[in-house]
């Protein structure tokens, strides 16, 4: 009872708080009163080991996605299928660089999804694609640029609660399921299966799916695959390097190895649609209408039966549209010469071109690169469709813009600041396209064709990317040209000081800055420390590491990945390191067209990632020979003294990155979780928490460094939540740092609730700033950024209001529930009664602030 006669204490002071006048500058809320309530009722709590904290609500979208699968599944157990009657393909990546090529399918009754690269989740988040939805995943082959995404797919799916998702496509997928979970842990919670082209059709509501396998002859070299993926073998011996070899031959339980011969072709036809019933004609002749009698009738006509009625036979065809017999497209890979002429010879989808047992298809997606487009042999099989069939191509030569709210942010983060948050940028190809004589569209980010209930292409949710208009709608939120002035005052005041470019190196560039999943605003964790001109470190690597980096370099990727001698990856949750696969093939291909020497990478990482990256060189694609493993526990400080070699890898890294030493330590996260700190021959020292709740091994590896990167997931007041998922508060955060002793602290791995801008915390200083995707800074920045805050807290003010708002509904939902274990019936009463005041006085004060605005306008 001792803590309620506190409370009531504390309120009865607020009142007399309340009613007496003040000013606004002075003001204290009743909500800021139950927030230091809140946080002194914590610490009693956690004195008396009681956790009173309100459940966090995990469940609703888990429910809602297994209540949409009951009511499809009591549907169809009661023959209530409708035939759909909206169905359209779109396209969500369409090939570019930065967008691995991928194709949406909505019906009324199901969802499909063909390929899934890197970066298709977060497109199909941002363009309001529902994954949750999805009753089949369509594969074409088994290669990171189909299957890139594709862990970080299933494990959100089964965050959702969706209870079962079915693969179709090359038989090695269960190799490549079995290979995640060594990264993503029990995949239990839904089920997955693989449907392979050796067994028979697949057919639900909307389409029957045959999958038609194309094998190629590859060279003795295993062939070249797309462009896009860089994949020439530079080894035939993985060297992996260090201590540790693995076994790379041995097939555990006489599984498949790796088919890079294989491709799959999908046949897709629709289901044929029942015409509509014309009310008018059935009525002209004379057809019960509008009576339970024509229930039965309908039905009959509809199915193409004669009826009789009223001694009168009526025919479907008058009172019927004609059946819809349901168009055939295809979806068709080939990613190098290799597969052309079995391709162009297949008798399978030959039909397709001239009908016969099957209508000629209504359309047909190339997923095709521009070098197999300009092949004599496949113009001609693109010639043999009719003239009907629409040809849809995507590959490196479309030129859209895919991540359009990545554009709109970073264009506003720009008149903030320019050099601190430069423009994106696009890669475009120089190849010219190929010369083709059928009639063709190249893939736009968002095109549709839609097959029912018109045969047509759309464009209208294809998403303009106008620098200008997102400008001007910066420039209309209140207050923001003001603060964006103050700002270029301060940034040509910084330039003139550093004209000579000396402070431009180390530069540190924020490509993910987002936790758990990638979103449309944030990707996942990834940073790049451009530590010289010519030598760069990366700091973890999530999925859409490559593409973030296509976006801030444009055409200058290839020298950037060039430049890339070392990654180190904290730990092997999948925000963290599914970018590695293809950032490597990525460099592999970038060193190739730049006409440098191939290099092997310094991989820095928990030795258990060689489990996931062997298995999927063994399954799916070579990846062993693109780098040297130095396992993160032997830069650590103790007994695990490295071996000669691991020893030698250890010295040739610090030496290639101009380092006076790297190590590393084990942090309060999951098991093998890793933080490190390197310090540079002149002297700076930069230290990367990776993910960590505070931790006293941390602060000893990056005693006063130079520049401090550690993770504040959550905002302060989630100190209990923050335990759970061992991560970091804003504070926690913070106050590493000044434990740490470190000149400047940069936070990072921000839940994707702050996906625009995290709350604030009162230990907020000048020597703390917050990162956004694609901010680039230099240790010359440290006094700039913080003066930066005020505008990004302008242009993000609404956003900030909304939070404020979810976290004082939370405090007086927490206070609701703390009150009832002691307080009375009346006095809880009071309290609710209190905090009704306290809404309404904040409602107040806001319309006060309204007004005082618009006086100011008038």
């Amino acid at each position: 009872m001792n803590t309620v006669h506190v409370r009531l204490s504390c309120l009865a002071s607020l009142l007399i708080k309340v009613s007496a006048p003040h000013h606004h500058n002075q003001h204290r809320t009743v909500l800021q009163c139950f927030r230091t309530m809140a946080a002194n009722n914590q610490n009693y709590n956690k004195h008396n080991q009681t956790n009173f904290s309100p459940p966090v609500q995990r469940k609703a979208k888990q429910k809602e996605t297994l209540r949409r699968v009951k009511i499809k599944e009591q549907r169809y157990n009661q023959g209530d299928i409708h035939e759909p009657s909206m169905v359209f393909l779109q396209v969500v990546g369409a090939g570019s660089r930065d967008g691995a090529a991928s194709v949406y399918m909505f019906s009324d009754c199901n969802r499909y999804l063909f390929n899934c690269g890197e970066g298709t989740q977060r497109l199909m988040q941002e363009h309001k694609m529902k994954a949750t939805r999805l009753d089949n995943i369509f594969l074409t082959r088994l290669s990171w640029e189909t299957v890139g995404g594709l862990s970080g797919m299933l494990l959100t799916l089964k965050d959702m609660g969706v209870p079962e998702c079915v693969l179709s496509g090359p038989p090695q997928l269960e190799n490549y399921l079995s290979a995640i979970k060594s990264f993503s842990g029990s995949l239990e919670e839904i089920k997955l299966s693989v449907w392979p082209y050796t067994e028979e059709t697949y057919s639900d509501e909307t389409m029957a799916v045959y999958q038609v396998p194309i094998f190629a002859k590859l060279r003795d070299d295993g062939g070249k695959s797309s462009p896009s993926s860089g994949r020439n073998s530079p080894s035939k011996t993985p060297p992996m390097g260090g201590d540790f070899q693995f076994n790379t031959t041995d097939n555990p339980g006489g599984r498949g190895a790796r088919e890079p011969s294989l491709v799959i072709a999908f046949m897709c036809k629709l289901h044929p649609k029942k015409g509509s019933f014309l009310v008018a004609q059935a009525k002209e002749l004379g057809l019960p209408v509008g009576t339970a009698a024509i229930g039965p009738i309908v039905a009959a006509l509809k199915s193409g039966k004669s009826i009789v009625h009223a001694g009168k036979e009526i025919r479907p065809e008058q009172v019927c549209t004609p059946t819809d017999p349901g168009p055939v497209f295809l979806i068709v890979e080939c990613p190098s010469e290799e597969f052309v002429d079995a391709l162009c010879t297949n008798k399978q989808l030959q039909r397709c071109q001239t009908g016969g047992e099957e209508d000629p298809a209504a359309l047909v997606v190339h997923i095709t690169p521009e070098s197999v487009l300009k092949t004599d042999e496949y113009k001609k099989w693109m010639e043999r469709f009719p003239s009907t069939t629409e040809h849809l191509i995507l590959n490196e030569q479309v030129g859209t813009k895919h991540n359009i709210r990545s554009y709109k942010i970073q264009a506003q983060l720009s008149m903030i600041h320019p050099q601190i948050f430069p423009e994106l940028k696009a890669f475009k190809t120089k190849e010219p396209q190929a010369a083709l004589h059928v009639p063709n569209v190249r893939a736009e980010c968002l095109l549709k064709f839609q097959f029912r209930p018109v045969m047509e292409w759309q464009r209208d949710a294809i998403l303009s990317c106008n620098s200008e208009e997102f400008v001007k709608e910066a420039s209309e939120v209140p207050d923001f040209l003001e603060e964006v002035d103050k700002c270029r005052k301060l940034s040509s005041t910084n330039a003139a000081q550093h004209t000579d470019g000396a402070e431009k190196y180390p530069e540190v560039v924020f490509l993910g800055t987002g936790s758990a999943v990638p979103m449309k605003i944030r990707n996942v964790s990834s940073t790049l420390v451009n530590i010289s001109p010519g030598q760069s470190l990366l700091l973890d690597c999530g999925e859409g590491t490559f593409g973030q980096l296509c976006r801030h370099y444009g055409d200058d990727v290839d020298k950037v990945l060039s430049k890339i001698s070392t990654v180190f990856i904290s730990h092997l949750h999948a925000d963290h390191h599914t970018g590695l696969i293809k950032l490597l093939y990525q460099r592999e291909r970038a060193l190739r067209t730049l006409g440098k020497p191939f290099s092997l990478i310094y991989l820095v990482a928990p030795v258990q990632i060689m489990i996931w990256l062997s298995q999927y060189h063994i399954y799916c694609e070579e990846i062993l020979s693109h780098f040297n493993l130095i396992p993160s526990t032997f830069l650590c400080d103790g007994p695990d003294a490295p071996q000669s070699n691991t020893e030698s890898l250890i010295q040739a890294l610090l030496s290639k990155n101009n380092l006076k030493e790297f190590k590393t330590c084990v942090v309060r996260h999951c098991k093998n979780a890793f933080a490190c700190s390197f310090t540079h021959q002149s002297g700076w020292k930069l230290a990367f928490s990776g993910d960590t709740m505070p931790c006293d091994a941390f602060v000893h590896i990056g005693k006063d460094a130079t520049l401090l990167i550690h993770e504040a997931t959550l905002e302060d007041g989630l100190e209990e939540e923050a335990v759970e998922k061992k991560h970091s508060t804003t504070s926690q955060a913070i106050g590493v740092g000044m434990k740490m002793k470190a000149n400047f602290i940069m936070l990072n791995h921000f839940s994707q609730r702050y996906a625009k801008i995290p709350l604030f915390s009162e230990d907020f200083n000048d020597t703390v700033g917050i990162s956004f995707d694609h901010m680039s800074i230099g240790f010359g920045d440290f006094k700039t950024i913080p003066r930066l805050i005020p505008a990004l807290k302008t242009l993000f003010a609404e956003a900030l209001d909304e939070m404020e708002e979810r976290r004082e509904r939370r405090e007086l939902k927490y206070l609701w529930s703390s009150s009832r274990e002691g307080v009375s019936r009346q006095e809880t009463a009071w309290v609710s009664e209190l905090a009704q005041g306290a809404k309404r006085e904040q409602q107040d004060m806001e319309l006060h602030n309204v007004e005082t605005k618009r006086l100011k306008t008038c």
